[in-house]
């Protein structure tokens, strides 16, 4: 009866010891992608997403926008702006595209005339920031 005591525990030992080395692969998983996240955001947009951030307080986005990580940002007159990264088309018609998400935050009114996003002043190095932290939000 102790023998077969002792091979259980050992049997639950090893499945621990590889239960808990597979939880730390996933752990580690999770911080490698964050991190290359972060660096293929700031590839794609050439922008800084805490510039981004402090950027889209100055200009009162959440005046009109709910903005996850913004303070204060709970406007309801455009879209909420949380899983910007996952979103396939910006305004319903622009692909989205660091690209295009620039143009459109540099001139919506080019784009679309007459819709509700004025045109704020910024320029394209902020929208690049803007759009950096936008691309946070996934």
């Amino acid at each position: 009866m102790r023998v077969m005591a002792n091979k259980q525990s050992r049997r639950r030992g090893r499945l621990l010891v590889i239960w808990l080395f597979a939880a730390g692969c996933v752990v580690l998983a999770g911080c490698y992608d964050q991190m290359a996240d972060y660096t293929a955001v700031h590839a794609l947009s050439h922008g800084d997403a805490g510039r981004g951030a402090r950027l889209i307080a100055q200009y009162g986005c959440g005046g009109c926008h709910i903005v996850p990580g913004i303070s204060g940002a709970e406007g309801l007159v455009g879209p909420p702006l949380n899983k910007m990264a996952r979103r396939v088309y910006i305004a319903g018609l622009l692909r989205n595209s660091p690209e295009n998400l620039a143009a459109w935050i540099e001139n919506p009114q080019a784009i679309v005339p007459g819709n509700a996003m004025p045109t704020m002043g910024i320029d394209h190095e902020q929208a690049q920031d803007i759009v950096a932290y936008l691309y946070t939000l996934r």
